[in-house]
């Protein structure tokens, strides 16, 4: 029972609580003096500062125009009284027939079968629990209650808030709204980490929301991977379709990618593995005939004009980079064979190729990628993923000895070494390729000559060292090796001899 005194200078309520257990519920107990004649504090109203003023449509056609305003003291009938493990304790003046309307906690909180505590004259007191970084979404999720419609345009974090908040006080109109709206927005990174933390936890009818971050059926993902395949073999091309390239392949290196995801294509599909071989055979096709056309000028003595020869420049670097890229999927797709031997056949082709096209330092770019794909190529064989008779090993090491050692020395010429070079001026940038492509074709190129009958050995070891580039590549656990073994050969196959077979 409550007994309100008033006069014209104050308002002082007291409060008589029973010693009758349970005729006091404990929502409404004065902490601490259950039992006691205790005076209650009355709050002033908190709500116009501190729900955000933002226009609020309706929420239900039932709601006129003239019903009661939230925070109107002189109309209300309901306190909500929201309380965080802080200490916080907010007061806002409401009315039990909007909240009972728009929300399921209010309808049975203030309803006969709840057991409720009567408060300044005939006002109820609802308690509400939330936490400190929560307690605004609960403020604007009970404002919206008074709104003609619910209203989501706080941001995709703001309205998760909101969302949380009305799930919480059952207010299915106003979640439905929120819900809606998170669906159907654009989301930044933060927003997406929020919501994965948030939306689980609110019910199955609100997993909608994470339909955009679901993961996909393999056959989508198929085909997407095919045709962005597609895209990044085709020849060269300028403007948005170089742009569309240069995009399908990083994205196609990154779902093939291994990381702390498992890849996003299956590298064990057949299916996958036929059509890229088929784009990967047509773009070699392509480039074969983009050096024929070169070196039958070249045969014919037809000089290139200076914009034909630029043409052929920058023909010839798109090439060798779209195969270059090739090498990388390939190798993880286990596919490395077909470039292997296409790049056996031609490797006299391309060195003539970049012979005739790149001439002096302006195209220290594109011999840079021809050493990279070689590289690639020779790890292959070398690591014996690729099976190559001792004739085409010899001839490739020979070939691409000379070739990297002669490109080593036009980038040592154009970048020399300048310790005194410091006078504050911005770098030019250098084309170069990393130590580690530089040390992997140096380590590729010794294992294969291992691998050579040792003729062959001392054929490439004897021209190696009479070379004015001997520091690059450096042959030396070679020449080291094929000392030992020709110097032990003898006494090493002594059994052979009784039978013919050591000359």
């Amino acid at each position: 029972m409550c007994i309100e005194i008033r006069d014209h200078k104050t308002r002082v309520v007291f409060a008589f609580a029973s010693l009758v257990s349970g005729l006091w519920p404990p929502s409404c107990s004065p902490p601490g003096r259950p039992h006691a004649l205790t005076p209650i504090r009355r709050e002033p109203p908190l709500l116009r500062r501190r729900v955000p003023s933002l226009p609020l449509p309706r929420t239900s056609s039932g709601m006129r125009a003239g019903r009661p305003k939230i925070g109107d003291q002189a109309t209300s009938d309901v306190v909500v009284r929201l309380r965080t493990p802080e200490g916080r304790d907010e007061w806002l003046y409401c009315h039990s027939a909007v909240l009972t309307a728009g929300s399921t906690y209010f309808a049975d909180r203030l309803s006969d079968a709840w057991p409720t505590c009567q408060i300044l004259g005939s006002r109820y007191c609802v308690e509400v629990y939330c936490q400190e970084l929560d307690l605004s979404s609960h403020v604007t999720a009970l404002r919206l209650l008074y709104a003609t419609e619910p209203c989501s345009h706080f941001g995709v974090r703001g309205a998760l808030g909101v969302l949380q908040a009305s799930v919480h006080l059952g207010c299915g109109q106003i979640a439905a709204a929120c819900a809606g709206y998170i669906e159907s927005a654009p989301w930044d990174e933060a927003d997406e980490e929020e919501i994965l933390r948030t939306v689980p936890g609110l019910g199955p009818q609100y997993e909608c929301i994470l339909a955009r971050l679901r993961p996909i059926d393999p056959a989508p993902v198929t085909s997407i991977f095919l045709s962005a395949f597609r895209h990044a073999t085709l020849p060269s091309a300028a403007g948005p379709a170089r742009e569309l390239k240069s995009a399908a392949q990083e994205q196609l290196e990154y779902m093939l990618t291994e990381d702390d995801d498992a890849p996003l294509v299956a590298l064990d599909n057949d299916t996958v593995k036929s059509r890229v071989k088929d784009c990967a055979t047509g773009l070699l096709s392509q480039f074969s005939d983009f050096m024929s056309s070169i070196l039958i000028l070249t045969k014919q003595k037809e000089a290139p004009s200076d914009g034909e020869h630029r043409e052929l420049q920058q023909g010839l670097q798109s090439f060798v980079c779209d195969i270059s890229w090739v090498c990388q999927v390939m190798s993880k797709l286990e596919m490395m064979k077909c470039i292997v031997l296409y790049w056996v056949g031609v490797s006299s082709d391309v060195i003539e190729t970049v012979g005739v096209v790149c001439t002096g330092y302006d195209c220290l770019k594109t011999r840079l990628k021809v050493v990279e794909v070689s590289a690639k190529v020779l790890e292959a064989v070398a690591f014996g993923n690729v099976v190559l008779p001792a004739e085409k090993r010899c001839h490739m090491v020979n070939l691409w000895i000379r070739f990297a050692r002669m490109t080593k020395s036009l980038v040592d010429q154009a970048y020399p070494d300048d310790d005194d070079d410091d006078d504050g001026e911005a770098e030019t940038p250098k084309e170069n390729l990393d130590n580690e492509v530089w040390q992997g074709l140096e380590s590729a190129i010794v294992s294969i000559l291992l691998t050579l009958p040792s003729n062959s050995q001392a054929e490439i070891l004897s021209e190696w060292l009479q070379s004015k580039h001997v520091r690059y590549p450096d042959l030396t656990e070679a020449f080291e090796a094929w000392c030992y073994r020709s110097k032990v050969a003898k006494r090493r196959l002594s059994f052979l001899s009784n039978i013919g077979q050591v000359s």
